[in-house]
């Protein structure tokens, strides 16, 4: 193998795993997570939707991939933080919740993937939490944070089930409001 083929090929995959990427973006941003198939990534993309385990691992690390695409490394707000609160619940509005949320209630049978998807959603949500309350001073910081991503969690997941139609039929700047309250007092900054 020459070493110009072997430069292509890095190049090739280097441009697969970007058309991946984007089209899953697209995809998981239009229908949500559990709506978007690989098949429609990969013919979205261009390229053979089994690269998708090769490049990424399966689907929920693809959907990992893009939120880190889309968000960066920076730490976010926490969710005592209104603006995040607000554009945590549009984008779940939007999308309906991803891997992460659901991880919470469902184990996956994919340990590995498992890790991940946890490691994700403490990383976004309970490390931010737990980091504030520790500033300021509270008791047991990680578990009320937990019980306020947990809390946060139940109502996402709730909202977006239709289990509970006046959860599901409410005005989303009433529901912001209410959970703001609830995750408050659950954090012991009320």
């Amino acid at each position: 193998m020459s070493e110009a083929s072997a430069g292509e090929r890095r190049r090739d995959a280097a441009r697969s795993r970007e058309l991946l990427l984007r089209a899953a973006i697209e995809l998981f941003a239009e229908r949500g997570f559990d709506r978007t198939t690989i098949r429609e990534i990969g013919e979205r993309a261009g390229v053979d939707p089994a690269l998708i385990a090769r490049y990424y691992g399966g689907k929920t690390q693809l959907y990992l991939a893009t939120v880190q695409a889309e968000h960066g490394d920076a730490t976010p707000a926490d969710l005592l933080d209104e603006e995040r609160l607000a554009g945590l619940l549009d984008r779940f509005e939007q999308r309906g919740p991803g891997p992460a949320f659901q991880s919470v209630v469902l184990p996956s049978d994919d340990s590995a993937v498992e890790d991940a998807v946890r490691a994700h959603l403490h990383r976004r949500l309970v490390d931010p939490l737990r980091e504030r309350l520790e500033r300021e001073g509270l008791d047991r910081p990680q578990l009320r944070a937990e019980l306020a991503v947990a809390a946060f969690t139940g109502v996402v997941l709730a909202r977006s089930g239709g289990g509970m139609p006046e959860l599901a039929a409410a005005d989303p700047a009433e529901v912001r409001a209410l959970l703001h309250d609830l995750l408050a007092a659950t954090a012991g900054t009320a």
